[in-house]
């Protein structure tokens, strides 16, 4: 397998030709820490020691990532940044704005990036016009995850609507069966809003709202709505939720203590992990009506000293880029390679169908940034969101309230 990672030997000539007298180093903070997101990333790790380079690894535990960057921003005021670390979205141009990133323009034109990855995609990963990271995969957010064994016996087919979910959860409740397993954490609650945004509200509805921040949108009678399928989506959870991590609510669903997970393409990982198969063990299904609700997971490079340090982030920036490691890497973390052009052959049925989905939501402008996930907007709005967002899971306040402390809040971030 060690012969299958290694560079080609043109590529590996001209990294070599600029980086002669420097064995490659990178030092990468990252927060894939479950089961399926270390293997993922063990193979990258993998992959850079086979070419010559000496990885160290700084994971910080966390789903969200908030405790990886608090991590970052010291490294950082300390004048020691990381080689890489693992952004996403908007956090990649905050960061360049701080004059913190690299530049790895020359690179990506070398390798071709622009007709490798879809349009959309390129924009996160570029500062001011240059690449300055380089993507791992592109996740799908709005999944829902369901137990075969559970909805087989139930008689239940995978929900498509949430008027189909709300259907099939009210008969699992009735049953006796645990509906949905969630983790009261506010970027779990906030995965479930943005899926409920766009499933009931459409493409459009979402643009307006969660990226584009129109007050109208945010006030709307829509919005009210979308409160209410939250408060409906509050009583299937247990009472327990209150601090679960997201990997133990896939685990409640792989061990048959719940029905369906509302989590992204990271959670078909933990499936993967425990030895369950698609189609067979588990389901996947989405409430989102032909749009897609993408997170994309990228190594930024932040400007550091050294030429093993610098050789480290131009070997690390073309070995993620790499067609072979593409592929590996998200067959174990659940996602689809960025690359256009790596062949689904050895993926499983949800790996199909995301990419099948991908390519429909591009052609009908319905590829949507995920705002739980740091894509659609910024860090002080997407706060204000969240923040609403869960408050108005965890109480009983009223749709009619949030909708008016949603719009207050995002007023109150800009």
């Amino acid at each position: 397998m060690k012969n299958s990672l290694l560079l080609t030997s043109a590529l590996a000539l001209g990294l070599a030709s600029t980086t002669a007298n420097a064995e490659p180093q990178a030092e990468v903070l990252h927060w894939w820490t479950s089961g399926g997101e270390a293997a993922a990333v063990k193979v990258l790790m993998e992959d850079f020691t086979a070419n010559g380079g000496t990885w160290t690894d700084m994971p910080v535990a966390g789903g969200g990532g908030d405790a990886a960057m608090t991590a970052l921003r010291a490294r950082v005021l300390s004048g020691n940044a990381p080689t890489a670390v693992q952004l996403v979205g908007p956090s990649i141009q905050e960061w360049f704005e701080e004059g913190a990133l690299a530049n790895i323009n020359d690179l990506a034109q070398e390798e071709d990036w622009d007709n490798l990855l879809p349009q959309p995609i390129q924009y996160h990963l570029k500062c001011d016009g240059n690449y300055c990271a380089a993507p791992v995969n592109i996740h799908r957010v709005d999944w829902i995850w369901g137990n075969s064994n559970i909805l087989n016996d139930a008689g239940i087919e995978p929900p498509k609507t949430w008027a189909e979910f709300n259907a099939a959860a009210e008969k699992l409740q009735g049953m006796g069966i645990l509906p949905l397993a969630h983790g009261g954490q506010a970027w779990q609650d906030a995965t479930l809003f943005e899926a409920v945004v766009v499933g009931l509200g459409g493409p459009e509805f979402y643009k307006r709202a969660l990226v584009d921040l129109d007050m109208d949108a945010l006030k709307s009678d829509q919005m009210v709505e979308v409160f209410d399928q939250m408060r409906t989506l509050r009583g299937y959870v247990d009472d327990n939720f209150s601090g679960r991590d997201w990997n133990l609510a896939t685990a409640m669903v792989i061990n048959g203590e719940a029905a369906f997970q509302i989590m992204g393409d990271w959670a078909k990982g933990e499936f993967i992990a425990a030895g369950k198969e698609p189609g067979k063990d588990f389901t996947c299904s989405s409430p989102s009506n032909g749009a897609y609700l993408y997170n994309v997971d990228s190594f930024a490079f932040f400007n550091v000293d050294g030429e093993d340090r610098q050789a480290g982030q131009k070997l690390l920036a073309s070995l993620t880029m790499g067609k072979n490691f593409q592929k590996v890497f998200n067959l174990n973390k659940g996602s689809i390679p960025a690359r256009m052009d790596v062949s689904m052959d050895e993926f499983d049925s949800c790996g199909v169908q995301s990419k099948q989905d991908l390519g429909a939501a591009i052609e009908h402008n319905a590829l949507l940034p995920s705002f739980a996930h740091g894509m659609a907007m910024r860090g002080a709005q997407a706060g204000a969101v969240t923040d609403v967002v869960t408050a108005h899971f965890n109480s009983d306040m009223s749709s009619e309230e949030a909708v008016a402390q949603l719009a207050q809040a995002v007023a109150a971030s800009q």
